[in-house]
């Protein structure tokens, strides 16, 4: 437009800056209308269901972590000297107390015993010479065919005969217990070891480790129980004076369940000073000899009742270092609680620290990637029930 000739026409002039004036104002008007209209709306808050925690009074289950150990444990070493003849059990066998295990050379032990039958004959045989002799001698000292010293040297004779007989037949009997201990037989039942000699080896008395043999039903479970919880125990009545009755608990490293049950039935008498520690063991059934000592497991041992809150292990979730539990607040918005857990209890997760029984904890609604601290949430109150053992 050539506004050097509007100048002449001052009227036209103005009319024309009105008129792009108005065209320009409807245009900025029409660009804010449409750019309100495509402005996208913001998303709903996400639905999530809450409920409080169920809170009731619970069992307390400590759980520890220990070795089966066997109740009798023996290292089976001869009695007697000699080289061994016969080796009469297979490595790993389970054994009966009595059953014959080792047959040590007997020959220089018969001939011992059949010695000391001969002087047991021998005294024998002086003794009743002796004695007929003191009888004799009865009958003489009256007349005066011996004197009383005679006598007294007869009786004092037959008295040393028989105490000669006694000593004979402690060496016939003690010869006959070394001839007997050749035979090496199992002092307990149980799974022997293998052999630690072979046949043809010299053995030394009490010296010599022939084998090993552990029981295995029942067997023990032992385990340390930390210095805090003995306190509990002992205050709560829960420890030695209820040894034998205490129910305890054990799985094996790849069980589940706990369905092996046994008691305890003792705790040391004095705390470990250097692992603030005290040793307790629990006994149980091993009819099926499945149980071996040595082998870890798990134990859990009741240490009386708690009041607990109860939660669905699907209201629980992680971070890096904890569990946590969503809650919702007042004004919808989700705050992260760090909590302590314990067992499950009628199917429900045992809270023991880190939640209030006024919180209202989401229970169903986790999985949105909405729902994180900080977002505002739309919840709908529900309830917590406990399932059916």
């Amino acid at each position: 437009m050539d506004w050097t000739r509007l100048r002449a026409y001052p009227r036209l002039a103005w009319l024309c800056l009105g008129l792009f004036v108005l065209i320009a104002a409807a245009a900025v008007v029409r660009i804010g209308v449409s750019a309100q209209e495509e402005a996208p709306s913001p998303p709903p808050a996400p639905a999530v269901t809450v409920a409080h925690p169920l809170a009731e009074i619970v069992p307390r289950w400590d759980e520890y972590t220990g070795r089966f150990a066997p109740v009798q444990r023996v290292e089976v070493r001869p009695r007697v000297s000699g080289a061994v003849e016969k080796i009469h059990f297979a490595d790993g066998q389970i054994v009966k107390a009595g059953d014959l295990l080792f047959t040590i050379d007997q020959r220089p032990y018969q001939i011992a015993v059949d010695s000391a039958r001969a002087d047991v004959a021998r005294m024998q045989a002086q003794t009743s010479m002796l004695s007929k002799d003191v009888a004799r001698g009865e009958s003489l000292v009256g007349g005066g065919t011996i004197t009383r010293r005679d006598m007294d040297q007869r009786r004092g004779g037959s008295d040393s005969a028989r105490a000669q007989l006694l000593g004979a037949e402690a060496a016939l009997r003690n010869a006959e217990l070394n001839l007997e201990w050749t035979q090496v037989r199992a002092p307990i039942g149980g799974r022997v070891s293998d052999r630690r000699i072979d046949v043809g080896n010299l053995v030394q008395a009490g010296t010599t480790l022939l084998t090993t043999i552990v029981s295995l039903d029942p067997i023990h479970f032992e385990f340390d129980v930390s210095e805090s919880d003995f306190l509990h125990y002992a205050r709560s009545g829960a420890g030695r004076q209820k040894a034998g009755k205490t129910p305890a608990f054990v799985r094996l490293a790849d069980e589940a369940d706990w369905k092996r049950a046994g008691t305890l039935d003792f705790l040391d008498n004095q705390l470990n000073a250097h692992s603030g520690t005290i040793r307790a063991r629990a006994v149980l059934d091993n009819r099926d000899l499945f149980l071996t000592p040595g082998a870890f497991g798990r134990v859990r041992v009741n240490g009386g009742d708690l009041a607990a809150l109860l939660i669905p292990d699907a209201a629980i979730a992680s971070d890096q270092t904890n569990k946590i539990v969503m809650v919702v607040t007042p004004d919808h918005k989700v705050v992260a609680k760090p909590v302590s857990l314990g067992p499950l209890h009628k199917g429900l997760r045992v809270v023991l620290s880190g939640l209030d029984p006024k919180d209202l904890v989401i229970t169903a609604g986790l999985a949105n990637p909405m729902v994180r601290p900080g977002a505002t949430v739309a919840p709908t109150e529900g309830a917590i029930a406990p399932l059916a053992n």
